[in-house]
């Protein structure tokens, strides 16, 4: 396990407004690095996060754990974008944003690797805007967990395991590659269960599963 501050840079909100991880001092946070036109892993990312989300409260804490996604694509995740995919995928938490610079510096101190590659052929169209994708961003998977004092104290950096499940708007996001990862994920990966006693560990409270996507 970890116990390292992670670094305090200054974020966008989807409103648009400044914030920054120390926004959340007081709160478990459980982070994600994504990005809205991802086809592969951060739609099951964020499918499991509803999932998540949903026992974290169910459990009564759903004031103390907050689950949050911070874009690897500053270029394209706009607020209004951002803003935009919350409201069409369900995603009721913090989606946050930045400029390239400060989100550079987050990621390499997470060990995030972020890398701009060409888009598939034939080109997935954009949710949002209706147009073909020009390029696409591979950036390490994963989640990780820091705690009320801002300080990271476990990662997991492969991808989430959903065994098929998940809500069929975000299950339209996904190129051919993703539907496989859909039903058949690599390994190493984690699943809901995994995810579930990891959060468990960091609220000092058993959390049970059940939820699904």
């Amino acid at each position: 396990m970890q116990d390292r501050p992670i670094p305090n840079v200054p974020l966008i909100s989807s409103a648009g407004t400044a914030t920054s991880l120390a926004a959340y001092r007081d709160k478990y946070i459980v982070l994600a690095p994504f990005l809205s036109l991802c086809q592969d892993e951060c739609p099951l990312v964020t499918g499991a996060f509803i999932a998540l989300q949903r026992d974290v409260k169910a459990a009564g804490l759903g004031a103390k754990v907050v689950f949050m996604e911070i874009t690897v694509d500053p270029g394209r995740d706009t607020p209004a974008r951002l803003a935009a995919y919350k409201k069409q995928f369900g995603a009721d938490w913090p989606m946050l944003t930045g400029t390239p610079t400060n989100l550079d510096a987050l990621w390499k101190y997470l060990g995030v690797s972020v890398q701009i590659v060409p888009e598939e052929q034939p080109a997935k169209i954009d949710w949002l805007t209706g147009k073909a994708l020009t390029y696409d961003v591979n950036h390490t998977d994963g989640y990780f967990l820091i705690d009320p004092s801002g300080h990271e104290r476990f990662s997991d950096s492969n991808p989430p395991n959903l065994h098929g499940h998940l809500d069929q708007k975000l299950t339209n996001l996904l190129n051919d590659g993703g539907l496989h990862n859909l039903d058949h994920q690599a390994n190493p990966n984690w699943t809901l269960t995994d995810a579930l006693h990891s959060i468990s560990w960091l609220v000092g409270q058993s959390i049970s599963g059940g939820a699904s996507t």
